[in-house]
């Protein structure tokens, strides 16, 4: 559990950071891993699409 919340620390700084763009991710496996994100390589190209007009994609939690 320490290293989540040392993750999810970081997530936050980097959420607030200019320049810096989050591929939406979700939970890998909540059940056996309650504390697991993951990206979804679907959402990729169209997340380098948006960063290039200094656009988030949204949501980023899906």
């Amino acid at each position: 559990m320490m290293g989540f919340h040392g993750s999810a620390e970081n997530i936050g700084r980097l959420l607030n950071k200019k320049h810096i763009y989050f591929v939406p991710f979700r939970q890998d496996n909540p059940i056996t891993k309650p504390h697991s994100l993951v990206f979804d390589p679907k959402y990729i190209l169209d997340t380098i699409l948006k960063a290039l007009d200094n656009q988030q994609i949204q949501p980023m939690l899906l």
